[in-house]
């Protein structure tokens, strides 16, 4: 009997803190990989996650899954990166950059030794300056690094919508953009419900569109992280969601619009960084950043928003 040359789809995933273990097990559920890679400093951390994920396999789906090191990187069709500090109460992400581009600097050499056909998936905060300095240090091609960016922040921002304009958030259609962080910008101009403009929506459905609402709905949106870590530590169940959002979108070569952070050029006059836009994502990755078109104030924002990050990269000497 000749053995198939199928080989079954691998993801690696290096950082098995919280927010890795939390992503595996949620990559476990979906279905989407026949094989899990955990690597972490802590050996006996990654085998302790290894084995009980791999007690839940005949429960969910046909899946290997090991502790490795950075050679099991190798044939991984996606490597994500979660490796890192946590944010600790009062800390902004930006806090955590020299810590965790330190970090970096000896994680994704080698990563790419091993596996130089992959793609990056960068979820270490903060994500914006880290998934550049992914796309620096291993000279892949950008659509190949991808950065979680803002996919957690929209997924907030519909939430906090849906629940003021009285639908399921999945009928919401609004986008965080810029920086994952206090920087970020709202997309006021083409935030709709069923095809509606927000205001025109929320005025045809009594509901309040006041300016004050807005920005309240937008604050909650921006400091829901410092708000999850003040009450328990760390956030990590809905931005594993993402992540596995982003993997399917991949794998499946689904072409989906997700709000991702990108190499990011000729975009109301900013250039040479990475955030978030929403970008078509399929087999290749980011195939397109898509140009939204913003209203003055957006654009002003977004030109702020790149304007902090370009001033980290200076700091940390990649400008």
């Amino acid at each position: 009997m000749r053995e198939s040359k199928h080989k079954p789809i691998r993801v690696a995933i290096v950082g098995v803190g919280n927010v890795g273990a939390t992503f595996a097990y949620a990559l476990l559920q979906s279905g989407l990989a026949g094989e899990i890679v955990l690597i972490d400093q802590n050996r006996v951390k990654a085998e302790g996650e290894a084995m009980d994920l791999s007690h839940a396999v005949p429960l969910t789906h046909p899946t290997k899954i090991w502790a490795g090191d950075y050679t099991d990187c190798k044939g991984a069709a996606i490597t994500v990166v979660t490796a890192g500090t946590s944010q600790k109460p009062g800390e902004t992400r930006l806090d955590l950059v020299h810590r965790n581009y330190s970090i970096l600097q000896g994680v994704i050499p080698e990563i790419v030794k091993h596996n130089p056909n992959g793609m990056l998936l960068i979820a270490s905060n903060p994500v914006d300056i880290l998934a550049y300095a992914a796309w620096k240090i291993s000279n892949l091609p950008a659509e190949r690094v991808i950065g979680s960016g803002t996919i957690l922040d929209t997924a907030r921002f519909r939430s906090a919508l849906s629940h003021h304009v009285g639908v399921d958030s999945r009928s919401v259609h609004a986008y965080i953009i810029g920086e994952h962080g206090d920087s970020e910008v709202p997309v006021w101009s083409l935030a709709n419900v069923a095809g509606m403009n927000l205001q025109e929506y929320c005025m045809s459905n009594c509901r309040e569109y006041e300016p004050q609402v807005y920005e309240k709905i937008f604050e909650k949106t921006r400091d829901a992280a410092y708000e999850i870590i003040q009450r328990k530590g760390a956030t990590y169940y809905a931005i594993a969601s993402g992540l596995v959002r982003i993997v399917e979108a991949i794998l499946r070569g689904q072409d989906t619009v997700l709000c991702v952070s990108t190499l990011v050029n000729e975009y109301y006059g900013i250039n040479d960084v990475f955030f978030s836009l929403p970008c078509v994502i399929g087999h290749n990755g980011v195939s397109k950043a898509i140009h939204l078109s913003l209203n003055e104030k957006e654009q002003q924002g977004i030109q702020k928003s790149a304007e902090v990050l370009q001033e980290i990269l200076h700091e940390i000497g990649l400008r």
